[in-house]
């Protein structure tokens, strides 16, 4: 296949771009080497809005950005439904998850995890949060890249060291603070990009919307029959929504990216409308995703051609490349990076966040005294990026990717039966330390097992879900009793002074 050239006015729309994100770093420098607090949680300064956005931002990656239109171009509009799972959550968050991690004043997630449980549930917790989040930060620069560059003259090495490094900086230099507010610039920047791809793309459609329309109700675009029978269960919608529910409880409650951002905020209230502004912009998602691969379907039957045997997985970038307007194109491709970045800038002050408060200040205060936190914080910035951005590298260069997604697969597994932990916490006073220990290494199992049969990853986010929440419960039944008080630290307590032990 000829690669298209990807142009100097879109080099230069390009570039801009990822020197605007290093500005807007540079510019809270300042302000967040104040100290840990503003480092890592902005000293609670962040308008609702904008953590909202943020929140967004973080959760949408390049990857999806990609794949999700993939989907509908190739089937139909089914996974949409998945988009609905955090509008069903948000009232569980608000009701019972943020009231705890705002009283506790927790830094990171897992702090709850010790005042619930023990020290060595916020330990394991952490360090698994760390190994999958750098190895995400490596997926999330090279699978766009792979994407991009299969149908483009762009060098991958190059943009890698690009998109990756300045990254890298401009979370080095501004904290949670930069992060955020770079979060919705890129925010608009993928929306806007997404909305770009779909207007041009109606317009360049022989016969307009009309033709869309017909195309939808000829193909089964939408919805079909087949997405609600078992026939096959990676498009059974019920699984799909039960599926992302799951997935999404360990995201906005066992996850430090997105956990982080709810003591960015003034109060509690604020933190509910950064929520509520994700879910709306959850439900922006679908018509403007899904509708871009439809969008693309009927461009590529009525208007377009796709090279023989081309991968479906770059038809975005392919579309955006090849025919939209030098500079346009630029920007949209600036919107995928955003995507791709406003992922890892969260993901690499997540991980320094633990690594200060889960481990720095719980377990080596001593040692390590004469260290600020913030300077401590930036160390592990720069090993986290770097490490993440040799990995995507080694993965451009053409050598076992197969290996790294097994080591995803491994530590990304264990994600899920976290939340299902957070669950047994918060929901049960019976659950203890040493039977959610033991639930958790049962439902790491049944999750590895569930994975082997090859039937669907949503399948596996609802074993990992139940089996670490019914079985931690059930293991405590018959562990030890533990002494612990759990005042303030349940659902049937929620209301109740906690006094830090």
């Amino acid at each position: 296949m000829t690669k298209a050239g990807f142009g100097t006015i879109n080099w230069i729309v390009l570039v801009v771009y990822l020197l605007a994100m290093l500005g807007v770093g540079a510019y809270f420098t300042k302000k967040a080497s104040k100290n840990a607090d503003a480092f890592f949680t902005a000293e609670g300064k962040i308008p609702a809005w904008a953590a909202g956005f943020s929140i967004y931002a973080t959760t949408l990656s390049a990857i999806t950005f990609m794949s999700t239109p993939e989907q509908s171009f190739l089937n139909d509009w089914g996974y949409s439904v998945g988009n609905l799972s955090i509008l069903i959550l948000i009232p569980l968050l608000i009701k019972y998850y943020v009231p705890f991690f705002r009283k506790l004043k927790v830094t990171t997630a897992y702090e709850y995890l010790e005042e619930r449980f023990s020290p060595i549930m916020r330990a394991i917790s952490s360090a698994l949060f760390m190994l999958y989040h750098i190895g995400r930060v490596a997926i999330v620069i090279y699978l766009p890249i792979i994407a991009i560059t299969s149908v483009s003259n762009i060098n991958p090495i190059l943009i890698a060291v690009f998109v990756g490094g300045l990254c890298i900086v401009y979370t080095f230099l501004g904290g949670i603070e930069g992060v955020i507010w770079s979060d919705v610039i890129q925010g608009f920047l993928l929306l806007g990009g997404a909305l770009l791809v779909c207007i041009l793309g109606i317009a360049y459609v022989k016969g307009g919307f009309g033709t869309i329309v017909n195309d939808v109700s000829v193909h089964h675009k939408f919805f079909s029959s087949a997405d609600w029978q078992f026939g096959d269960l990676s498009k059974f919608i019920p699984l799909i929504l039960a599926g992302q529910i799951f997935n999404s409880l360990y995201q906005y409650t066992g996850s430090q990216d997105v956990v982080q951002r709810y003591q960015t905020t003034g109060s509690v209230k604020d933190t509910n409308k950064s929520l509520w502004t994700n879910g709306l912009l959850a439900l922006i998602t679908i018509p403007l995703f899904f509708g871009m691969g439809t969008v693309l379907f009927s461009f590529y039957q009525h208007t377009g051609s796709l090279p023989k045997g081309f991968n479906t997985s770059a038809i975005v970038p392919y579309f955006v490349i090849t025919e939209m307007p030098a500079g346009v194109a630029g920007l949209v491709i600036a919107g995928i990076f955003a995507a791709a970045q406003s992922t890892i800038a969260s993901s690499l002050n997540a991980i320094s966040s633990c690594a200060v408060t889960d481990f720095k200040q719980r377990f080596f205060g001593d040692k390590l005294k004469n260290m600020s936190d913030v300077t401590l914080a930036r160390i592990i910035i720069i090993i986290a990026g770097l490490l993440g951005l040799s990995v995507a590298i080694y993965l451009l260069l053409g050598n076992a990717s197969e290996t790294w997604n097994l080591f995803l697969t491994v530590t990304g597994i264990f994600g899920v039966p976290i939340a299902g932990v957070f669950a047994a916490g918060i929901f049960t006073k019976r659950a203890n330390s040493t039977g959610v220990l033991l639930g958790l290494i049962a439902s790491v199992a049944l999750s590895f097992y569930a994975q082997s049969l090859n039937i669907s990853s949503l399948l596996v986010a609802c074993v990992a879900f139940i089996s670490s929440f019914v079985l931690g419960y059930v293991f405590s039944l018959f562990a030890p009793k533990a002494n612990k008080d759990v005042t303030g630290l349940t659902a049937a307590t929620i209301n109740q002074q906690y006094v830090k032990k």
